[in-house]
């Protein structure tokens, strides 16, 4: 794998890193450390961050490109919320970005520029304290939006050697839903020991962890509530990506890149497909949208299906920040074919 090449350093606030989950994608957590590592956190005016479109569809790992699509993923991205708890045990809540710019240049080229909020800029700049930082490339190879997590949250206590984190605490740093792998077990295997492994293939550091329980009672008989994370430095991690060569692996859409169409027919959903696109966050082309309809259609109820459709796809987006899967759509087809045969019984 090529070399680093570039500088590009990551600096974030402690504060912003211990925000409790805001519902964002592995592509968007993603985004935020680029982001970060292109503006001067010295310097207020670096807050308006340009990507040439064929870049940001990379790195948000979009495969259509058209005005409805696009929309869907910027206006997602303005919607980031981060809460700053206070003394009082109350919160000021506020979003990440607020202005996204999608235009072409003056070579006829598209672009997107995005624009941090005016009361995030505290969180992104001038600050001299309370902060760590880490190299971009730990975070581009990272699979998932809790391994992202996991690297942030233990990279800021690399210096101490160790940190100790309540378990309902950690799940919430994590985004990790409290009713996904409830069970430790589950938890253990399903996040700890992939973000275990993740960490050690690809970033800088490393880690081993141990349960701590608490409460009434002997050994294994006491609940667990905390975990203690043991952080080391990681020598033997794959070659670090930089930036530009982690863009040029993503695929790419063959469509020209001074161009976003807008009227393409072969980008239109056909009128009956428009439902189950919009459920499916317009991710799927029409070919696949149709097999999906076709599994639906023995449900009657367009309400129903629609509610059917868009909780399926919620619950595989999930399982995919979570988990390392191969085929996005094979996996939503695959629950959803289930779901109809326990709502049906066919």
């Amino acid at each position: 794998m090529p070399s680093l090449k570039g500088n590009y350093q990551v600096e974030k606030r402690n504060v912003l890193n211990e925000m409790r989950s805001n519902n964002m994608t592995l592509q968007e957590l993603r985004f935020l450390s680029i982001y970060l590592s292109k503006i001067n956190s010295r310097d207020p005016s670096t807050r308006i961050v340009r990507f040439a479109l064929t870049e940001f569809q990379r790195i948000m790992d979009l495969g259509r490109i058209d005005i409805a699509h696009m929309q869907q993923v910027t206006n997602s991205l303005l919607c980031k919320v981060v809460n700053i708890p206070n003394e009082n045990g109350g919160y000021t809540g506020f979003q990440l970005f607020k202005e996204c710019q999608v235009n072409k240049d003056d070579n006829d080229i598209w672009y997107v520029e995005i624009n941090a909020h005016d009361r995030a800029l505290p969180l992104m700049f001038e600050f001299k304290d309370k902060y760590f930082s880490y190299q971009l490339w730990n975070a581009l190879r990272l699979r998932s939006s809790n391994q992202i997590r996991m690297y942030e949250i233990l990279k800021q206590y690399e210096k101490l050697g160790s940190r100790t984190i309540k378990l309902e605490d950690l799940r919430l740093l994590l985004g990790v839903d409290p009713e996904h792998y409830a069970v430790w077990k589950d938890f253990r295997v399903r996040v700890l020991n992939s973000c275990q492994k993740a960490l050690a293939e690809n970033t800088d550091i490393k880690f081993t962890y141990e349960p701590i329980r608490k409460g009434v009672g002997k050994g294994t008989g006491r609940k667990i509530t905390h975990v203690k994370f043991i952080i080391e430095k990681n020598k033997d991690h794959t070659d670090q990506l930089s930036l530009q060569d982690f863009i040029d692996l993503q695929p790419e859409t063959k469509i020209p890149e001074t161009e976003i169409i807008e009227d393409d027919p072969l980008l239109e959903y056909e009128e009956h497909l428009h439902p189950i696109a919009e459920a499916c966050d317009y991710e799927f082309s029409n070919s696949k949208l149709q097999v999906i309809f076709n599994a639906v259609s023995i449900i009657t109820d367009e309400l129903v299906r629609y509610r059917l459709v868009k909780l399926t796809y919620d619950r595989m987006k999930m399982y995919a920040d979570i988990n390392e899967i191969t085929s996005r759509f094979g996996y939503f087809q695959k629950i959803l074919i289930v779901e109809v045969a326990k709502l049906t019984g066919k």
